[in-house]
């Protein structure tokens, strides 16, 4: 397992079978939210993909190699300690394995151009932390299946 994340999930050959599956992951995880805070995800998520059809893929594409960049410590660790599997791994440490990765989505929307993306991401960040906490195991099951290929 000495390969890095990097070299594994951002080969040309395997990126975008990456993507595909994280988009899958995003759209289970939205989909599976419920209540008052799980209709307003509900509602901003469709709203981004009705404003550019595309966008969830085409985020993801743009942001892999800085998730990947994120992920990698936790990965590096998780390789020496060898236990369990990466989606546990990362839910053991959901507030550092959760603000490593929103680091990344920050900077995307404060660097963001349109003004209608910046409004939906602001109104979704409160509990985009707890969301992507919920999301660490699936997460991890993805980036596990695609860095052990």
């Amino acid at each position: 397992m000495a390969e890095t994340l990097k070299a594994r999930l951002l080969d040309s050959d395997r990126r975008s079978a990456v993507i595909d599956d994280l988009q899958g992951l995003v759209d289970s995880e939205v989909a599976n939210k419920s209540g008052l805070s799980g209709g307003v995800v509900k509602t901003g998520y469709a709203g981004l993909k009705k404003i550019k059809p595309g966008i969830v893929r085409e985020a993801l594409d743009k942001m892999l190699d800085e998730f990947v960049e994120q992920l990698e410590p936790f990965w590096a660790t998780y390789t020496t300690e060898a236990t369990g599997d990466f989606g546990t791994f990362l839910g053991t440490r959901p507030q550092e394995a959760s603000e490593a990765l929103l680091a990344v989505t920050d900077r995307r929307a404060e660097r963001s151009s349109r003004g209608t993306i910046t409004s939906i991401y602001s109104k979704l960040r409160p509990k985009a932390q707890e969301n992507v906490i919920e999301a660490l195991p699936g997460l991890g099951a993805v980036i596990e299946k695609h860095a052990r290929v």
